[in-house]
């Protein structure tokens, strides 16, 4: 069993908390990877990765048409590099949505409005990398 999120290093805390742009790669039905860039942040007491996007983005689409979908989203900073694994959902709560812009917000810089905007959230199964 691999070491809870919350009891990592703190610099592993910092390398998902300082900002820094990440790759989501998601299984096309083909079989075929996509990857696209994202800002990402790590809840690590919750195990739960967000990624906010457009409902209509690839991404969403794809994993929304699953239900549930196998993904993993990978940061590199120099030889440092961490990758998150996991089941990703889609949601356009309002609440969750709100929350996942706020967390946002905190990492990166407030996003622009979009009113097709929906959170991908990733329950972290699996931590991979040199951090």
């Amino acid at each position: 069993m691999q070491q809870p999120l919350n009891e990592r290093s703190a610099e592993f805390a910092d390398f998902w908390t300082e900002r820094r742009l990440a790759v989501l790669s998601t299984v096309r039905a083909d079989g075929t990877v996509h990857a696209v860039m994202v800002g990402v942040t790590l809840d690590l007491k919750t195990g739960i990765a967000r990624v906010i996007c457009s409902g209509g983005s690839h991404k969403a689409r794809q994993i929304r048409a699953l239900g549930e979908a196998s993904v993993a989203v990978t940061q590199v900073e120099g030889g440092m590099w961490s990758t998150l694994e996991g089941r990703a959902v889609v949601s356009d709560d309002p609440e969750r949505v709100a929350d996942a812009v706020r967390r946002y917000a905190e990492r990166y810089r407030q996003p622009r409005e979009n009113p097709e905007r929906v959170v991908i959230e990733i329950t972290v199964s699996k931590v991979l990398g040199r951090v």
